[in-house]
């Protein structure tokens, strides 16, 4: 029993372009795990380099395992029950509002701290994102911060930036 033949034109090169980001971070996990110094983690029993080298080793298999797949004829499977309009342009406005939130967190997380940063980026997100709930967003993106400061701080030794808050926290 053959597989069936697929056509060259309908084979989807985006495939391969996924296959090759995927190689290219995967890689740059490994890379950047590598040079990791040993002791930057305190608290850390396995160091810091094993989880990004496993997620760099994983991608780079999940990369051969669909670049072979692909000329397979793989297809994922439509999803019908999706209602989108694949003719409908992008919302720019948003992206583009999100891209510079984004931006506006990495100028400001140093200055002002994870936690201000971090509430302006989560309160920011939602409300880009059709919620018009400031007060309780502000407040949601608030906790988030807090808990996230901490849970990196205590749990895990890594110290994110207090800001114009250290002292406080």
């Amino acid at each position: 029993m053959s597989t069936p033949e697929v056509n060259q034109k309908s084979r989807d090169t985006a495939q391969y372009i996924v296959c090759v980001v995927l190689v290219a971070v995967g890689a740059f996990l490994i890379y950047d795990a590598l040079t990791l110094e040993p002791g930057f983690a305190k608290v850390d029993p396995v160091g810091p380099r094993l989880f990004p080298t496993a997620i760099g080793i994983v991608l780079i298999v999940l990369a051969v395992i669909l670049a072979v797949a692909i000329p397979r004829g793989s297809v994922g499977e439509a999803d019908a029950g999706e209602d989108v309009d694949p003719d409908a342009p992008g919302d720019w406005r948003t992206v583009g509002l999100l891209v510079g939130l984004f931006i506006a967190v990495i100028v400001t997380v140093q200055p002002l701290g994870w936690v201000i940063a971090g509430t302006l980026l989560f309160a920011g997100a939602a409300t880009i994102l059709g919620n018009h709930h400031y007060v309780r967003n502000i407040a949601i993106g608030l906790a988030l911060s807090l808990v996230s400061f901490y849970a990196f701080y205590s749990g895990l030794g890594i110290p994110l930036p207090p800001g114009i808050l250290d002292g406080i926290l």
